[in-house]
C-alpha cells in the first residue's frame, strides 16, 4: 500500500508541475491540495502504528493548509498572512521533529567552532535575504522576518542531526531543508523584489522534492 501512496504522490507532483508549465489554474486547484495528502499517506503507511510521529503528521497538515491558503493569494492578500502561518507552523512542527528524529549520543555530533562553521552559510543566506527584502516588505516587515528567522532554525536543526543519525538519514533531511527554504526564498523575491521567470513552476520542483526529501530521510532515522 505505501508504494501505491508514493505512486499517487508522484503522479499528483507530475500533474502538479505539468499545469505549471501549461499554465493550467483549473487541474492546480485539484493536484496541489493532493500532494501533501499523498506524502502524508505514504508516511502513515511506511511506520508501525506505535512509531507514528504526530509531529511529522501536524507538519504535513499545516503544509497542506498553507499549500491551499496560497493558491487564492491573488484574490486577497490575507490569503498570503495566513499562509505564511500555516507554513510558520509546519517549520515549528519540524523544528521539533528534528530533535524527536536523533540519537541522544553527541560523541560525532557538531560541537562548538565546527557547530559555528557549518550554521554560517544557513545564517549568512537568511540574514542575506531579510537584509535584501526588508525595504519591499511593507506593512508585513514583521510577520516575514519572524516567518524567514523560524526557517532559518529549522534549516539549522536540520543540520545539527549531523553525527546523531544515520548519514542517509542526515543529508536527505538536510538537503531537504535546504531546498524548502529555497523554495519560500524564491516565492519571497517573486512577490517582494522582483519577478522571477517560472517562479510558480521553480517553487513547486524545489518544494516537492524537499518535503520528499526530509520525510524519506526521517523514515531512515532508525536504518
Amino acid at each position: 500500500m505505501k508504494k501505491l501512496a508514493l505512486a499517487l504522490f508522484l503522479l499528483a507532483s507530475a500533474t502538479e508541475l505539468t499545469a505549471h508549465l501549461f499554465n493550467w489554474p483549473t487541474v492546480r486547484h485539484f493536484s496541489k491540495p493532493l500532494l501533501m495528502a499523498f506524502l502524508g499517506l505514504y508516511y502513515y503507511l511506511s511506520v508501525e502504528k506505535s512509531e507514528l510521529s504526530k509531529l511529522v503528521v501536524l507538519a504535513l497538515v499545516f503544509s497542506w493548509g498553507g499549500d491551499v491558503l496560497l493558491m487564492y493569494q491573488p484574490k486577497h492578500e490575507l490569503y498570503f498572512i495566513f499562509g505564511l502561518a500555516s507554513f510558520l507552523a509546519a517549520h515549528l512542527f519540524y523544528i521539533f521533529t528534528y530533535k524527536q528524529f536523533r540519537s541522544e549520543d553527541t560523541s560525532n555530533a557538531l560541537m562548538g567552532v565546527q557547530r559555528f562553521r557549518y550554521s554560517f552559510p544557513v545564517i549568512l543566506a537568511g540574514t542575506g535575504l531579510i537584509t535584501v527584502l526588508y525595504n519591499h516588505l511593507g506593512d508585513l516587515k514583521i510577520p516575514v522576518v519572524i516567518y524567514a528567522l523560524v526557517l532559518v532554525l529549522m534549516v539549522l536543526n536540520a543540520l545539527f542531526r549531523f553525527g546523531r543519525t544515520s548519514l542517509s538519514s542526515f543529508s536527505m533531511v538536510f538537503f531537504g531543508a535546504t531546498l524548502f527554504m529555497i523554495s519560500d526564498s524564491l516565492i519571497a523575491i517573486n512577490k517582494f523584489l522582483m519577478p522571477v521567470a517560472n517562479s510558480g513552476l521553480w517553487v513547486m520542483i524545489t518544494y516537492i522534492t524537499a518535503q520528499y526529501l526530509i520525510i524519506e530521510g526521517l523514515l531512515k532515522h532508525k536504518q
